[in-house]
């Protein structure tokens, strides 16, 4: 089984952005020497608590002080851009990085309407544009298209992937030969349907699912990690929520209506928790259940120290 890393760059109540980009240095430097397969920054626009709006540049720094762990976006949120930039921006990496970088390809917003305004006059009809963005990209990527050149040439260009939470994202990766990773901690989908999308017609190309995962040596603590997890996601929904990622404290007394508590409890249904013996085990159960050799962990804490904790239990008892 590969593990992977997927990463918001959340920015805790009392904590900077500064610092927040920087545990994201840290944490990639950590899966790098524990052995995960890849270390992926998320793409977020004007969204209190997240600090990745421009993934590609903390990922330049993020390759100068990483050897093997692979680099990529996750994702890229293409109707925003020019292929053929996102294409010369990539292909800069790759060449400083080798084969280390990965281009996942996304058309959500990324934040609310007039972050998308500002970083776009016409978002939604370059969401119907998809196909063609994403044919221009392939090209650019493969030389294909050789005028103009998307310089520099890398010895080994990035490696694509489709990213999405439905059958319609499967079927769009399937179709365009993509590799594809499914977003199963943000779906309201069926798996099964989605990842059959993607299968269809014995395609095979590789395949990741993303999960939400709360790993502590304290099982307690772990559901109390997940549980502040849950209030903070749905507060962020309802207009209640916190200057950044708040602590188990914030979160364990806040008064919640039934509504809300109803939400917590579906997300909370979703997660993965526990200690690293039974969180491992369902996720060697999605893996086998699935036929998926690659899960990509999403963890997101108040303390920074909690989260690399999480991971290396996760490595210890998987990747051992």
């Amino acid at each position: 089984m590969k593990l992977s890393i997927l990463d918001q760059a959340p920015i805790s109540t009392n904590m900077t952005a500064s610092q927040a980009l920087k545990n994201s240095i840290k944490l990639a430097e950590l899966g790098d020497t524990l052995g995960y397969t890849r270390f992926w920054l998320a793409e977020h626009h004007g969204m209190d608590g997240l600090s990745s709006s421009a993934p590609e540049v903390t990922l330049g720094a993020i390759g100068m002080v990483t050897e093997n762990i692979r680099l990529g976006s996750g994702a890229t949120l293409l109707p925003y851009y020019k292929p053929y930039k996102i294409a010369e921006i990539f292909n800069t990496l790759a060449t400083l990085y080798g084969g280390r970088i990965g281009i996942g390809i996304g058309r959500a917003p990324g934040g609310g309407n007039e972050a998308s305004e500002a970083l776009s006059d016409n978002y939604l009809s370059h969401v119907f544009k998809m196909p063609d963005l994403i044919s221009d990209l392939q090209g650019y990527i493969s030389q294909d298209i050789r005028a103009p050149r998307a310089m520099p040439v890398p010895e080994d260009p990035p490696e694509l992937w489709m990213l999405g939470t439905s059958a319609k994202s499967a079927a769009a990766a399937r179709d365009n030969k993509l590799n594809y990773c499914f977003g199963q901690f943000m779906s309201e989908n069926s798996t099964e349907d989605v990842l059959a999308n993607y299968r269809a017609n014995d395609f095979s190309g590789k395949m990741i699912m993303t999960i939400n995962v709360f790993c502590h040596e304290d099982n307690i603590k772990a559901e109390s990690l997940a549980y502040s997890y849950a209030v903070n996601q749905v507060l962020r929904s309802t207009g209640r929520n916190f200057k950044g990622v708040p602590s188990i404290e914030d979160t364990d007394n806040l008064a919640l209506t039934e509504e809300e508590s109803q939400a917590v409890q579906n997300i909370l249904a979703k997660l993965i928790t526990g200690t690293p013996e039974i969180a491992g085990k369902k996720i060697k159960r999605l893996g086998d259940t699935y036929k998926i050799d690659e899960f990509m962990i999403v963890t997101i804490t108040h303390d920074f120290e909690d989260k690399v904790n999480s991971y290396r239990l996760l490595a210890e008892y998987l990747l051992k």
